[in-house]
């Protein structure tokens, strides 16, 4: 397996395998006021675990419409897996309405959809198995038949597989056993710092203004956790694991928008979670790719090779 060697201050990165990632849930059009982009939080995220270098895998399901032919055809060009997408006959691909005030989104979000309406199948199933790291949210479990879904490909995952639940609330589609349930499957937790008193409340834990003790709390409540991440906007990232912890004060960027940028943390900390990484560089990945993202427009930018070989020196070295 990859690790990370930490000697005489410096680190070396290995690698030894492509590692197969799975990105679970909604794949949708975010329709904003400059025109409709690809997005989802599943999407996003396994569309930059794939240019990190890993093989990365959208399930999902989109429908058997011109937006779902459209999706495929934005996604051909990315280095992530589609052989895994189901069509829909009966429901058409997901919308989300986008509004931007100062770059921060709000949403409303169009249903039903056919990521409402996951099937399990064996497939399926099967790249579940072969996964060395899964991440899902909340989202794509509004519906009980893709919620049943989901769960199920979790539970069907290894024992070491890096299992990330990316909470994502997007209200009214949450409740306390969605977050709960999804916490019982999980070893790795992600969210924002704004949602983490809605969190504790949906979970009746008491509320703390210090996020270090809300992950506390959240990793002696679900002992399966081995890392609570918290993401703070322009502020950095906050990461608790059992026995240390590491604050990142963020990267000050020209802000675009902030849709993605999240994901695209997520699957940056992903990737060198799975090489073995400390704590430090989980928080300095996130937060580089994050700030890129946020950087530039829609939350499948363009990246160039070099600028891909720039931040990933700049992490490592």
């Amino acid at each position: 397996m990859g690790r990370w060697y930490d000697g005489r201050k410096q680190a070396e990165f290995v690698r030894t395998f492509v590692y197969t990632i799975l990105g679970i849930g909604e794949l949708l059009w975010d329709m904003l006021p400059q025109g409709p982009q690809l997005g989802g939080a599943p999407a996003n995220y396994s569309v930059m675990a794939g240019r990190l270098g890993n093989h990365a895998t959208v399930i999902s399901r989109i429908g058997r419409d011109s937006l779902g032919v459209q999706a495929l055809e934005v996604l051909k060009p990315f280095p992530v897996d589609c052989g895994q997408l189901q069509v829909d006959a009966a429901h058409e691909t997901g919308r989300v309405t986008v509004e931007l005030t100062d770059g921060q989104p709000s949403y409303t979000i169009h249903q039903p959809v056919a990521w409402d309406f996951f099937e399990l199948t064996e497939n399926w199933l099967t790249a579940a198995r072969a996964a060395d790291a899964v991440c899902f949210g909340s989202l794509a479990q509004r519906q009980q038949q893709s919620r049943e879904t989901i769960h199920a490909l979790v539970k069907a995952t290894r024992p070491d597989c890096k299992r990330i639940f990316d909470v994502n609330l997007r209200a009214p589609f949450y409740t306390s056993e969605i977050v709960r349930e999804s916490l019982k499957l999980a070893s790795v937790m992600k969210m924002n710092d704004v949602e983490v008193p809605l969190v504790l409340d949906l979970l009746g834990l008491p509320a703390t203004t210090s996020l270090q003790a809300g992950a506390e709390q959240l990793l002696a409540e679900f002992t399966n956790l081995t890392l609570v991440a918290i993401t703070r906007g322009g502020e950095g990232s906050l990461l608790v694991g059992q026995s240390e912890w590491h604050e990142h004060p963020g990267i000050s960027i020209k802000v675009a928008d902030t849709i993605g940028a999240g994901d695209a943390f997520t699957a940056a900390m992903t990737h060198y979670l799975l090489r073995g990484a400390p704590l430090s560089v989980l928080n300095e990945a996130g937060n580089r790719w994050g700030s890129f993202v946020a950087s530039q427009s829609g939350a499948m930018p363009p990246i160039h090779a070099e600028t891909i070989a720039r931040i990933k020196a700049e992490i490592e070295g």
